[in-house]
């Protein structure tokens, strides 16, 4: 309960704040709070002291994924006081890197993007100012494109840093600052990606130095607005991933789930050949409140319901969905083997590995043309195992590392990476993140050629499971109130981890933490059984939440495959629910 002393050192805090916030809105809505605290009715003191207290408990910390938080004023939200003093840290991060280059070369290169969620652009515009007024040379992207856009301006224009402002597929009440870096910061297979430590504490001392937004400098002007070239230098490199010779005959329905990848998914596909898209209407436009879905996720529930209805309304043969960024791609298709029409969502590793079949092939026969290390297809640790079956099968190499893009597009000779969570990588060398539109546009031309020989995708999923045996995989979340509970359940997990997964003798128990020659520490437990089962568990990253990520394997043979499918997918229930169990979820 907070006492008279604290409520008075916590009003102080809040008017030095008001103080110093540039933003009229977060001040005034700050100001409403504080009157609450001191002179509301007793539920509204109570509510309002709360509420501060949250939005003062501290700084919204800046990491490997740069920021993301809440919308509203104070410290620990995102608005545009934050945001000032985040671009002053990097600005002062990027002189310091710099610095031993020559008078002549100090100047940093940045480029800034900006999606539609609320503050995006204001969030854009305050980085250009300050880091125009530091020296720096800034662009801006002339409009709300897609995160990937900005991932290929960073190259496409050998910038030192890439700034997103976007909060992804996060709740419509928040929003997200990314940081890349590249040019000549960072040289080698990371330049172009996102941050990784040490850079994400090296960037966050220089922020914390910063003690005053409204001391920050901003030049009214002086940042170059880039023209719409870029986007069209963007559609035409990844349009030219397609094969001109390849069928086009196919019927998608596409949905961009109210952000901004629709107008760029749509040129990219009709450059590429393909015509017959239809965007999901009540979706197409960018909408920060995403007023359609409850949690603008594809791979939440009911998030494509709208999709699949305009699927069926059509006849489509495909439907692709982007998250309101777009650099994450889900993808549904009819299977025999679901109920009802048997329309369903691909699991993101079925996608991943049809992805990397589809690819390995050409780039098999590329590398022995050209001799020397074969190139390398690399997946997330809570990834299926399934990628590094085809690798081997095809001759190349196969790399395993941390969860998130910012380690998989550092591998040194990567040609291809995905993670389960929908995100994929099939052009490093030009976009070094996951990319939801270009996978699209792979996704879409794989399709297409199996359509063309009667085929679908489920067919060619069919084929890996006899090649190289089934593999599916699950998930299983234990979201807490309490996050002191996180690490404690992850202690007792070390303390006392199941003997068996779903009936099958455990054969390993992996603490991550402990890293390895070929993989950094990490939070998370790994456990494998001996009919090769395996549960990866890990807290994570950006919810307050256990995260479990469960993969059964089952051979094929000569068996008939909808019997090993059913067969498996039992198995992977009764694991689903020992999981759930041993985590406290019903």
């Amino acid at each position: 309960m907070t006492t008279p002393d604290d409520l008075g050192t916590l009003v102080t805090r809040v008017r030095q704040w008001i103080s110093d916030d540039p933003d009229p809105a977060t001040e005034a809505e700050l100001a409403t709070l504080l009157t609450d605290a001191e002179s509301g009715t007793t539920e509204e003191r109570v509510a309002a002291v709360a509420e501060l207290e949250d939005r003062f408990c501290g700084l919204l910390q800046f990491g490997t994924a740069g920021l993301r938080g809440a919308l509203g004023g104070g410290p620990n939200r995102m608005n545009r006081a934050v945001v000032i003093r985040t671009a002053a840290g990097l600005a002062a991060f990027l002189a310091e890197s710099l610095s031993g280059l020559g008078a002549d070369a100090v100047q940093p290169r940045v480029v800034i993007g900006y999606d539609a969620r609320r503050n995006s652009d204001a969030f854009a515009r305050d980085t250009a100012a300050v880091l125009t007024a530091a020296g720096a040379e800034a662009f801006l992207l002339p409009r709300a494109l897609p995160t990937p856009v900005l991932a290929f301006a960073v190259q496409h224009l050998a910038a030192d840093a890439g700034v997103m402002v976007t909060a992804s597929h996060n709740p419509p009440q928040d929003n997200g600052y990314k940081v890349y870096l590249g040019g000549r910061v960072v040289t080698g297979s990371g330049q172009g990606a996102q941050i990784i430590p040490p850079m994400d504490t090296q960037i966050a001392a220089h922020i914390a130095r910063v003690t005053s937004a409204a001391a920050v400098p901003r030049a009214q002007s002086g940042w170059t607005v880039l023209g719409a070239n870029i986007e069209q230098s963007y559609v035409e490199t990844v349009a030219r991933l397609a094969d001109p010779a390849s069928p086009r005959t196919l019927r998608i329905v596409l949905t961009s789930l109210h952000g901004v990848g629709g107008v760029v998914a749509q040129s990219v596909l009709r450059r590429a050949g393909f015509t017959d898209v239809h965007p999901v209407p009540e979706q197409a436009e960018p909408d920060p409140a995403f007023p359609t879905v409850p949690f603008p996720n594809p791979e939440e529930p009911g998030a494509i319901d709208l999709a699949i209805a305009v699927a069926r309304t059509v006849d489509a043969d495909l439907v692709l969905a982007n998250d309101p960024d777009a650099d994450r791609c889900a993808v549904a298709v009819r299977d025999r083997y679901a109920d009802g029409d048997g329309w369903r969502m691909l699991h993101g590793d079925e996608v991943g590995a049809l992805l990397g079949e589809y690819l390995a092939g050409p780039l098999a026969a590329a590398a022995a043309r050209a001799g020397g290390e074969p190139p390398v297809l690399a997946s997330s640790i809570v990834s299926s195992r399934l990628l590094g079956r085809i690798a081997l099968a095809h001759g190349l190499r196969h790399a395993v590392t941390l969860t998130g893009f910012k380690w998989l597009s550092r591998v040194d000779g990567l040609a291809y990476a995905y993670e389960e969570a929908i995100g994929y990588c099939v052009d490093p060398g030009r976009v070094r993140d996951k990319d939801g539109i270009s996978a699209a546009l792979i996704v879409a031309q794989l399709a297409a050629q199996l359509a063309a020989q009667g085929r679908t995708l489920i067919d060619a999923l069919d084929d890996l499971a006899r090649t190289h045996g089934l593999y599916l995989s699950g998930q299983v979340s234990a979201r807490f109130a309490d996050l002191a509970q996180i690490p404690a359940t992850m202690e007792r997990l070390r303390a006392v981890p199941p003997a068996t997964l779903a009936g099958s003798p455990v054969t390993e128990v992996r603490d991550l933490a402990t890293g390895t020659a070929k993989l950094p520490p990490t939070e998370g437990v790994l456990v494998l059984a001996e009919d090769g089962a395996r549960v990866i568990i890990r807290p994570s990253g950006t919810e307050p939440k256990v995260k479990c990520y469960l993969e059964v394997i089952a051979d094929v043979g000569d068996a008939e495959l909808g019997s090993v499918r059913a067969a498996a997918g039992a198995h992977l229930a009764a694991l689903s629910a020992q999981i759930g169990a041993l985590l406290g979820v019903a």
